[in-house]
């Protein structure tokens, strides 16, 4: 019974860091317009490597900065 609980806690930690994994690709790829493309590389790489924690490291440098996402310019009819 116990392990059937910790192996449960493995599999949502698991299940987390991936969905953190798929959260820092996506958003490098569509809403970072103006990032480079090294620099998006290297990104993925990052979320690949270091799961959840990369995706920490994300937001802290450049979702919570908004560093390079672009508005986009409503133009008038």
């Amino acid at each position: 019974m116990f392990n059937m609980a910790i192996f449960g806690w493995f599999m949502l930690l698991w299940l987390v860091g991936l969905l953190a994994v798929v959260w820092v690709i996506y958003d490098v790829l569509t809403k970072q317009k103006a990032m480079p493309d090294i620099e998006k590389l290297i990104w993925v790489l990052v979320a690949f490597f270091l799961g959840w924690i990369g995706a920490i490291i994300y937001y802290l440098i450049v979702k919570r900065e908004g560093k390079y996402e672009k508005e986009e310019l409503q133009t008038l009819p």
